[in-house]
């Protein structure tokens, strides 16, 4: 029984690897291994699906707090005695 396990041992280590088989069948290190670990477990479609909801969400919104703070055209401004007044956007160039 233990000569059994020995040669399945041996078998997994002299085999060859075919194309398809992927970076499994590659010799790698430890420390490769832990680095880039996505390489080597099988994906997850649920994660997957939630990672691009949550990215797609964040993107949009980004671009929905971009697009509201463009039209705003006041800005708040501390005055001396510690209060905040909002204060209309004015610019340089115009006189």
């Amino acid at each position: 029984m233990k000569n059994d396990q020995s040669s399945t041992k041996m078998n997994k280590k002299n085999q060859e690897s075919a194309p398809g088989d992927g970076l499994r069948s590659l010799r790698s290190t430890i420390l490769f291994r832990t680095v880039n670990y996505e390489l080597y477990i099988k994906p997850n479609k649920m994660i997957m699906i939630f990672g691009t909801i949550a990215m797609f969400g964040c993107i949009g919104y980004i671009t929905y707090m971009r697009c509201n703070s463009d039209n705003n055209q006041y800005y708040s401004a501390v005055a001396t005695d510690g209060t905040v007044d909002l204060k209309k956007k004015t610019s340089k160039w115009t006189v």
